[in-house]
Formats: C-alpha cells, sequence, structure tokens
C-alpha cells in the first residue's frame, strides 16, 4: 500500500551559526543602548562601562572579561601571568558539524587566546595571592584538559609558595568535545584542593554569572570562603531544565546567588566595587 509509506528525505542539519564571528561582528556593530538581562531596562553602554558594568536600574552584574577583572581585583601592574604556554589538543578527534579542532582554532584565532583559563600572581591591597580566572568569552569557558590543568598547576603553585588561591568562575560547564577528559578535570582538581587545604593555605573562590555544570559540582563550591556577585546563575543544570524534569515550578529566584544565600550553599554576596575590599579584609584575617 503506497499510501502510507513514507518517503525518505535527508535530514538537513540547521545553518550553523558562527558564535565568535558574530561576536566579532557585533563589536564593531556596537549599539549605544544594552538591554539589561535581568529587568529589562535599556541602558546606555557607556553608563554602564562607566558603572563597572553594573546594571543602574536593578544592579544586574553583567559577565566581564578576564582583563576588566584583573584591572578591578589586582594592584596596578603586579598581575603576571602563569603557564600561558599550554594548548588543547583535540583527544578524541571529536567532530559534530565541525571538527573540534576547527572550532580551537577559530576561536584562537578570534580571541587571540589559548584556552578559556588564564592564571596569575598579584597583589590585593599588598596580599599576594595566586589566581585563576575563567574566560566564558572562549568557548563558554567550558572546562577542558586545558583548563583543568591550568588551574591544578595554580593550586600547586600556592602550596609550594604557601600563597592564598583564588579562582574566578564563569563557566558553562564541561568541555563536550573532550568527553570523559573533560570530566576527569573535576577530581584533578579537586586533588588539589585538598592537598592545598592540609597545608592549611586558603583557597577561595568567586562565582559569577553564569557558573554552571561540573565547575560548580567541584571546584566551585570547595572555596573555604564562596563569594558570589548579586544575581549571579549558580546551579548545575540550567533552571529550565531542572523544571521540565521535575514538572514543578520553581521558586521565584531559583539558582541566583540571593536564593543560595539564604538556603545556605554559598558563604556571601560581594558587589563587584567592593569585591577587591572584601577579598583584602578575608585575606587579611586568614592569612
Amino acid at each position: 500500500m503506497s499510501l502510507f509509506r513514507k518517503k525518505e528525505k535527508e535530514i538537513k542539519p540547521h545553518k550553523e551559526i558562527d558564535i565568535q564571528k558574530e561576536i566579532k561582528n557585533a563589536g564593531k556593530e556596537e549599539s549605544l543602548w544594552i538591554k539589561c538581562s535581568s529587568c529589562q531596562e535599556l541602558l546606555y553602554r557607556k553608563e554602564v562601562e562607566r558603572n563597572q558594568h553594573v546594571c543602574l536600574k536593578c544592579l544586574y552584574h553583567f559577565p566581564i572579561t578576564v582583563e576588566n577583572r584583573i584591572t578591578l581585583t589586582f594592584d596596578e601592574g603586579t598581575f603576571s601571568e602563569l603557564f600561558n604556554n599550554i594548548e588543547p589538543v583535540d583527544f578524541l578527534k571529536f567532530k559534530d558539524t565541525k571538527s573540534y579542532k576547527t572550532r580551537l582554532e577559530e576561536t584562537q584565532e578570534s580571541l587571540k587566546k589559548k584556552d578559556a583559563m588564564i592564571c596569575g600572581r598579584g597583589k590585593i591591597n599588598r596580599i599576594e595571592v595566586v589566581a585563576a580566572i575563567f574566560d566564558f568569552s572562549f568557548m563558554g569557558g567550558s572546562l577542558g584538559s586545558v583548563v583543568g590543568e591550568k588551574i591544578t598547576r595554580t593550586l600547586e603553585e600556592g602550596a609550594s609558595t604557601k600563597t592564598p588561591v583564588i579562582l574566578f568562575c564563569s563557566s558553562g560547564g564541561a568541555r563536550m568535545q573532550e568527553g570523559i577528559i573533560s570530566l576527569m578535570q573535576m577530581s584533578k582538581v579537586s586533588g588539589a584542593i585538598y592537598r592545598l587545604k592540609s597545608l592549611g593555605i586558603p583557597y577561595l573562590t568567586v562565582l559569577t554569572d553564569p557558573t554552571l555544570g561540573g565547575v560548580t559540582a567541584s571546584m566551585a563550591m570547595l572555596g573555604d570562603i564562596i563569594i558570589a556577585e548579586p544575581k549571579a546563575m549558580i546551579g548545575f543544570a540550567g533552571p529550565r531544565v531542572i523544571k521540565e524534569t521535575i514538572k514543578e515550578e520553581l521558586p521565584p529566584g531559583f539558582q541566583r546567588a540571593e536564593y543560595l544565600l539564604d538556603h545556605g550553599m554559598i558563604d556571601m554576596i560581594s558587589p563587584r566595587k567592593e569585591l577587591k575590599q572584601c577579598l583584602h579584609r578575608i585575606l587579611s584575617l586568614i592569612t
């Protein structure tokens, strides 16, 4: 009966969007206005930038670049980068609509960076620290072999020099193109954190918007003191996925920093303008 016969048709993938190209083009045609993703208010971009990328209406903290993070956090001229010669490898020869190797090359060329992690030594009001900073612009700050290795080396540097370590988190989670190798970084870094803590050396984490997936499930939540920026999205899976899984409405503010503070998941919330002084006070007390 040909009436019920299914016609075979080739399934064509959706047209792929080159994210890094879109970001680059957007920068060239940058609008004078920016919409707050929290309160939906239309804001004058220059005012937001002068306010350290914080919404003037609802105080939502926009994501910032690694360079801005370094400028706001460390004493001028004191930050020196470490371990900048480590590059990612396509261990699994992974390919979806595009090979992982090609994605890496395109992202590296677009951003002039090797991977999603910058590590270094610097001073916060003259107190020396070692820091690791996620770069969300590089493949969503995903946790891959290079990110895990650089955080581990940062922790080992802190252990060998008896210097406090600070981790600034901003990540969408594990890097799927590296499969199990990416997931192994969770235990690898957690082991290095344990060795650091065994020596009585402080380990602080600063969670920014967003901090998700395997990063939240390991290194982000292992800090001696866990600090978050206001309204930061923090969790394992996103709220939409959780809602669809449990088939229930989620409480207001679910997975935002304020909700986690109320439920004892983090220790404190610090506005960006006060973060440097907050870190200095903590380090002064515990070092």
